[in-house]
Formats: C-alpha cells, sequence, structure tokens
C-alpha cells in the first residue's frame, strides 16, 4: 500500500514540475546518457541518447494522449534494427543498443508521418 502511494505522489510531483508539454524531460528520463540527437517531423520527434557505447532513442508524439500507431528503431552498422511500434498515446520506445564505435541509423515514426537519420554518430 505504501508502495502504491509513494508511486502516486511521486508521478504527481513530476507532472507539476515537468509540466504537461515536456516531451524532452520524458526522453530523458527514458533513455539514459546525454542527448545527442533530435530528429523532427510534423507529427513527432525522435529523440536520441548516447552513453558510453550504447545509444538509445525514443519517439515522442506531438498530440499525446490519443492512441495512435508509433515506432522507433536503433541500428547500429552490422547489426539488425531493434524495433519498438506498436498503437500508444505518449511514445514508441525506448530502445537501446550496444553500437560501441558503430555508425548508427535511428528511425520514429507517428502515424503516417516519419524521420529517419541516415548513417551518425560515426
Amino acid at each position: 500500500m505504501l508502495t502504491l502511494v509513494l508511486t502516486a505522489l511521486v508521478s504527481a510531483t513530476l507532472l507539476v514540475v515537468a509540466g504537461p508539454g515536456t516531451g524532452e524531460a520524458r526522453a530523458a528520463a527514458l533513455c539514459a546518457g546525454h542527448k545527442v540527437r533530435t530528429l523532427s517531423f510534423s507529427t513527432g520527434r525522435t529523440v536520441v541518447y548516447k552513453s558510453g557505447g550504447y545509444v538509445c532513442a525514443v519517439t515522442l508524439a506531438k498530440r499525446t494522449g490519443v492512441r495512435q500507431t508509433m515506432s522507433v528503431s536503433v541500428q547500429a552498422r552490422g547489426n539488425r534494427a531493434v524495433v519498438d511500434s506498436g498503437r500508444f498515446t505518449h511514445h514508441a520506445g525506448p530502445v537501446t543498443v550496444h553500437a560501441g564505435h558503430r555508425c548508427v541509423r535511428v528511425k520514429g515514426r507517428v502515424g503516417s508521418k516519419s524521420v529517419a537519420s541516415g548513417w551518425i554518430l560515426c
């Protein structure tokens, strides 16, 4: 019971501190490391973080609260892409891969619009 109350209190505090329009803060809470790139597109944005040899990405919708198709993928050169896709209300991901010193390709989609980075962080 105490855990439930504490969780509700922390969630309420984060909403007050972060506010409803702070997608970057939400992405930072989902991915470890420092932000290295933001890929914006008309229906959202995909934010990329790096920590050591790991790359993490999350796609955030501009219009939250509505269940819609979203996806995020990160692919280290020479490996398969790691993907999170489905119908979400706020974000897709986070997706984390070990890239070491290899280039990565990041893709994000919200609804019918998408973004792709090409090979980055080489």
